[in-house]
């Protein structure tokens, strides 16, 4: 697909842009990356944030949502044009989703122009994961309960195809675009997969009340909270081993890690902390906190000492829970 220049960055425009509207966290995070691996990394979080708008319309059916999520593989994969998903898409959705989201929908055209200008590598590894994750949610899109998941291996299950593959995706990505990067993962891929599961499960801890409110659960049904955080601790762990082996020359990448990493941390440990369910539904992370993290990364990029002791201090309620 040629795309003008002018075209281009008038996508690339749009893309920073609702990117802004769709996701506070990585709005921050995603432009501490290298300028070649912000755009792809953006591009490829916002296809996946379509996947996720498909999942979360909470009128829709199990099989419409299944027939939307193939529809716009389809459209990835150049199987379809995009009009011919987003047309259907925007009518399905047009009273179950948030102005930002119907608005990303309608502009799948431009974010897919973007991925078409993307290495052939990168594509592969973009359009892989969105198969992945869109054939993955598609399983359990007639799971959806208010009793939740029936096992820890479905959670987990869950958590790869949410999240994990987003994870093996920005260490393929990373790789492609970094020699040092990818001899330094070499052998140590799984924990990229630990990396995206600890901040999905950072999310559905977190999003529990809200995900009750609409009839919905993501937590295996016969597991506590208290089982739960000590699960995503010991997937936090694998996270924070992941970003230790970051090159510090890779210094946005590593910026990029640690801040994910870092406020799932904060978030986790707040969970941790707070035993009544409704009170911790009122409660966020502060702006202060947010912006010291996210100042914190300029030191963590640079020591692996600094983030062993970062995690240390930062999870200690959520570590003498694991105990």
């Amino acid at each position: 697909m040629n795309t003008s220049s002018g075209t281009l960055q008038a996508d690339l425009a749009y893309q920073k842009a609702i990117l802004g509207s769709v996701s506070r966290t990585f709005a921050l995070t995603i432009p501490l990356l290298p300028e070649v691996l912000e755009k792809v990394v953006g591009n490829a979080y916002l296809l996946c944030r379509i996947v996720d708008t498909i999942e979360d319309a909470p009128s829709l059916n199990p099989s419409a949502k299944q027939a939307l999520s193939q529809l716009f593989l389809d459209s990835v994969t150049g199987k379809i044009t995009a009009q011919e998903f987003t047309e259907p898409c925007l009518a399905a959705l047009n009273d179950h989703c948030k102005s930002s989201e119907l608005d990303l929908i309608e502009h799948t055209p431009a974010v897919l122009r973007i991925l078409h200008t993307c290495s052939t590598k990168d594509q592969a590894a973009v359009t892989q994961c969105v198969s992945i994750m869109s054939l993955g949610m598609s399983r359990f899109h007639s799971k959806q309960s208010q009793q939740g998941l029936s096992d820890l291996n479905e959670f987990e299950e869950y958590c790869y195809v949410v999240a994990g593959v987003v994870g093996e995706l920005l260490t393929n990505l990373f790789g492609n675009h970094s020699a040092y990067f990818f001899q330094c993962m070499k052998g140590h891929e799984s924990l990229s997969i630990g990396f995206g599961q600890a901040l999905q499960m950072t999310n559905i801890l977190k999003d529990s009340s809200e995900d009750s409110a609409r009839g919905v659960s993501w937590k295996p049904s016969a597991m506590s909270q208290d089982d739960l955080l000590k699960i995503a601790y010991s997937k936090l762990i694998e996270a924070r081993n992941y970003i230790l082996l970051v090159p510090k020359q890779e210094v946005g990448i590593r910026r990029f890690c640690f801040l994910a990493f870092g406020l799932a941390s904060f978030t986790l440990n707040t969970i941790a902390q707070t035993t009544s369910a409704k009170k911790f539904s009122e409660l966020k992370l502060t702006r202060k906190v947010v912006w010291g993290v996210y100042g914190f990364t300029k030191l963590a990029a640079h020591s692996n000492l600094l983030v062993k002791l970062f995690f240390y201090l930062s999870s200690k309620d959520l570590r003498m829970l694991a105990k």
